[in-house]
């Protein structure tokens, strides 16, 4: 599978073309080319299914309608796989229907064949910002965890009596501790959360509080 522009930087977005059509491929593909987009084109959705590379940067496109294999049934697949890409789907015989089951099923755009240029391409820069942001959202969420799975179990407590919203001296009659405990205590949560702020402690750790009680 050759990919448009082979020049270009690999970690520029990637766009997954799946079409049978190659007239429909090879002009989709010209198309995206002219924003900068790197394009891999797959005339076979169950190869694309097996080989393509889900840690890329970038957004699929695909069509509904094609031989041995419908796009809603892969795009139900990718979801339920958990692949991040933000889908569009295209087809030249859209229902009301269809649209709304490409959408339930979690697709990011709808679109009807002839595909207008502008449309499709707006659509696609618009994965792409969604895609990478979404990733970056994920990073942080991961660093987030790793740094609150280092917490003793009483800076958990007092985490969570600060996201409650509980001053230094009301965390120390409830743990029955002083508050200058609770200072260190507060301080080493800083620490090891890297949290610049009160407002962003509560930003990045509330959900993680919530979860490690139950809530």
């Amino acid at each position: 599978m050759n990919e448009t522009n082979p020049t270009a930087a690999t970690l520029s977005p990637l766009i997954h073309l799946i079409d049978d059509d190659e007239a429909v491929r090879n002009s989709l593909a010209l198309l995206i080319g002219t924003v900068g987009l790197r394009v891999q084109p797959w005339a076979d959705p169950q190869v694309f299914m097996q080989d393509f590379d889900r840690q890329t940067i970038g957004a699929i496109v695909l069509d509904v309608r094609m031989p041995g294999v419908s796009g809603l049934s892969i795009l139900d697949t990718l979801i339920s796989q958990g692949v991040d890409q933000p889908i569009i789907m295209l087809t030249g015989h859209g229902t009301v229907a269809m649209c709304r089951r490409a959408f339930k099923a979690g697709a990011a755009e709808f679109l009807e064949k002839p595909v207008n240029d502008e449309q499709l391409l707006e659509a696609l820069q618009n994965a792409v910002r969604q895609h990478v942001q979404s990733r970056e959202r994920n990073k942080v969420d991961q660093h987030a965890q790793a740094r609150f799975a280092q917490l003793t179990e009483r800076e958990r407590e007092v985490l969570g009596l600060i996201v409650a919203g509980l001053t230094n001296k009301e965390i120390g009659r409830a743990l029955d501790v002083s508050p200058r405990t609770v200072e260190t205590h507060r301080a080493n949560l800083f620490a090891k959360l890297e949290a610049d702020s009160l407002a962003q402690l509560i930003r990045q750790y509330a959900t993680l509080v919530d979860k490690a009680d139950g809530r």
